[in-house]
Order: structure tokens, then C-alpha cells, then sequence
């Protein structure tokens, strides 16, 4: 198991459609960073990560130029040992951010190799609860007129979903109320419904905007404020009742502490593409476990749902608007609304290279 080569591919993938949330604006492409993993008797693990279009130059150099020469030579079964010590390898550059990027597409070709070398599939090492898991469709949909809106929520219950996510965000609050409407009376009673400010709010806004959604039985609102406002999202939950959801922008266990110790939180959203892989997500969730907060995923739903399915906890996966599930051999399976974790050994994401290939950047 001793690590004898790392290969790190950087690629550019346009969207289908121009897709724009409160804060990041308008979304064109995803860039996504792969990490292949080479051990002395030929096995080989495959990770990744993927940003909204910047930044994926960033954490190609430093997986190939400060991770790649520190792994070669240590042992891949090692999983705990060269997370902590890639933590602190790169730690005065980096507690997160671009670093926690990387960290997640070593870790993750780790686990992938781990998986394989055992004969276990994902969602058996993370915890072997389930091969299912509750699922809900996320759309980056702010810039869509209403009808588009509408059509697109649709699409979404004719896949067999029957839980939606919409963003919100829009230059008025009766704007959004307008459209939380329509949703809802689209969908009828009985679908799962959130919605999502990506922190496009202050805290007056997100409770004024909690309070005028309560009518149209919200199951979450997710990122109302800037994620590190943890004390902020605390004092929305107290004005408002509403259940409160983040998660996807921490990126480090600290961060999770916080938000667990001060948010007040009702469901926590770990994506194992930014929090240090799988390692991280897994983490992440055994500090939320006790709480009985439901531990659910942001993207990349074709790992996410191994995770979110095999660990002890009632938690969602998100089926992304970035898909990248479109570009592996196994796209997002449901059963009767359920998210199917995949069965063979390793993280069960294999990528479609030849399809990948013409989006190669490096």
C-alpha cells in the first residue's frame, strides 16, 4: 500500500444553462479536480473535487505541487494518519478554503482505494445504516423567469422526486414570496419543500423572509446569513421558529463545533468535497451525531449518497444542479424517491473519462 505515484486533472464542464443563486452570481461551467492515487502493487483509487467555475487552477497546484511529493512513499491504508498530516503540512497557508479543497480529493482517492482493497462499498465503511436515503432535487434557479421556475420544478417531480429546493434571493421579499407560492401550489401539500438564500440576507432580511414563508410549510431555509455568523442564525431560529439548515461552506472541524455549539440549527449539510473528504464528512457527522440533528450533503450526490446513506442519521441528499453524475458510469439511482447508494467496492464513482476529456484543462 505504499503510494508510489499521484496524477491530478484539472477540467473545465459548461453547464447546460446559465444558473445564478443571491451571491455567486451567474454560474456557466463547474471546474472539477481529480486525484488518482497509484500504490506499489498497481491498485489505484480515483477522488475529486469541483468549485463554481474559480479557483480549480488554485487547487490543482497544490495537490501537484505540495500534497503529491508528500504522499509518495506513505502508506495509503493510513487514511487518519495522512489527513492530520496534511493538515498540518499545509496548515500556515491554509485552514480551509483551497487547502480544505485538496485535502478532500486526496482523501477521498484514499478511501476509494480502502473500499476497493476491503471489498466494501461506501456506504458500508461510512457506517452501514442503510443503502438508502432520503433525496430531494436542488435547483440554482434565481435568474428563472416564474414559468421556467415552474417547468423546472416539474422536471423535478417527474424524475421521481418528491422533495424540491428553489433559491431565493430576489431584489424584494414579495418577489420571493411570489414564487415560494407558486411552488408550493405546484407541488401540492404533500412534496418536501426548502429554500435557499446561498447568505444573501442580513439577519432583519432572513427573519422577515422566515416569517413571510411559514405560510407555505418550509421544511428548511438554508443559508439565510453568511455561514460564519453562527450566532446570527441562532437569533433568526429564536425570532422565527424556522428550521434552519448550513453547512456546505465550513470547512474545517472547528467550524462545525461552532456552528453545532451557537447556530441552533435543525439539520447540518457537510460537503465532503470542501471539508477535508470523506475523513472530514465523516467526522463532521459523529460530532452532530448525539445532537440528533439529521446530517444531510451538498452536492456531488454520487458520493454523498453512500455517506448520508451508510451513517446513523436521517439525513437528505441533495441531487445537485452541477451534475456532475452526468460524467460517471453511474448516475443518481432513485427508488421510490429514494437515493440508491451504489454497490461495488470503493466510493462506486467511476468517471467517464472519454466524455470528461474534451473539458481537460491540465
Amino acid at each position: 500500500m505504499k503510494i508510489v505515484d499521484v496524477r491530478t486533472s484539472l477540467f473545465r464542464v459548461p453547464l447546460r444553462e446559465a444558473m445564478s443563486d443571491a451571491r455567486h452570481g451567474a454560474h456557466t461551467h463547474f471546474e472539477l479536480v481529480t486525484v488518482t492515487i497509484a500504490v506499489a502493487d498497481g491498485s489505484t483509487g480515483t477522488g475529486y473535487t469541483y468549485t463554481g467555475g474559480k479557483g480549480g487552477h488554485a487547487i490543482y497546484a497544490i495537490v501537484e505541487h505540495e500534497m503529491a511529493p508528500f504522499l509518495i512513499g506513505r502508506d495509503a491504508a493510513d487514511i487518519d494518519g495522512i489527513y492530520d498530516d496534511l493538515w498540518w503540512h499545509i496548515h500556515y497557508v491554509g485552514r480551509g478554503g483551497i487547502t480544505a479543497f485538496a485535502t478532500s480529493a486526496v482523501d477521498i482517492a484514499l478511501w476509494d482505494l480502502k473500499g476497493r482493497r476491503e471489498g466494501k462499498a461506501l456506504w458500508q465503511l461510512a457506517g452501514g445504516a442503510s443503502k438508502t436515503a432520503r433525496a430531494y432535487r436542488g435547483g440554482i434557479d434565481l435568474n428563472f423567469p416564474l414559468p421556467q421556475l415552474l417547468a423546472n420544478v416539474e422536471g423535478y417531480l417527474a424524475a421521481g422526486f418528491n422533495a424540491v429546493k428553489i433559491k431565493v434571493g430576489q431584489p424584494t421579499l414579495a418577489q420571493d414570496v411570489e414564487r415560494v407560492r407558486a411552488v408550493r401550489e405546484l407541488v401540492g401539500p404533500d412534496v418536501t419543500f426548502m429554500v435557499d438564500a446561498n447568505y444573501g440576507f442580513d439577519v432583519p432580511r432572513a427573519i422577515a423572509a422566515a416569517q413571510a414563508f411559514t405560510p407555505f410549510d418550509i421544511h428548511w431555509f438554508e443559508e439565510p446569513i453568511e455561514p460564519d455568523d453562527y450566532l446570527g442564525h441562532a437569533e433568526i431560529a429564536h425570532a422565527t421558529g424556522v428550521p434552519l439548515a448550513m453547512g456546505e461552506n465550513l470547512h474545517t472541524l472547528h467550524e462545525f463545533g461552532y456552528a453545532l455549539a451557537q447556530a441552533e440549527l435543525s439539520f447540518i449539510q457537510p460537503d465532503a468535497s470542501n471539508c477535508g473528504g470523506i475523513t472530514g464528512w465523516l467526522r463532521a457527522a459523529k460530532l452532530f451525531g448525539p445532537s440528533g440533528i439529521p446530517v444531510c450533503s451538498h452536492g456531488m450526490q454520487e458520493l454523498h449518497v453512500s455517506l448520508v446513506a451508510g451513517f446513523p442519521s436521517d439525513g437528505w441528499v441533495e441531487a445537485h444542479s452541477f451534475d456532475i453524475d452526468q460524467y460517471t458510469t453511474r448516475p443518481l439511482v432513485l427508488e421510490n424517491a429514494y437515493a440508491v447508494a451504489p454497490g461495488e467496492p470503493g466510493t462506486g464513482v467511476t468517471f467517464d473519462w472519454i466524455r470528461l476529456e474534451p473539458h481537460r484543462v491540465s
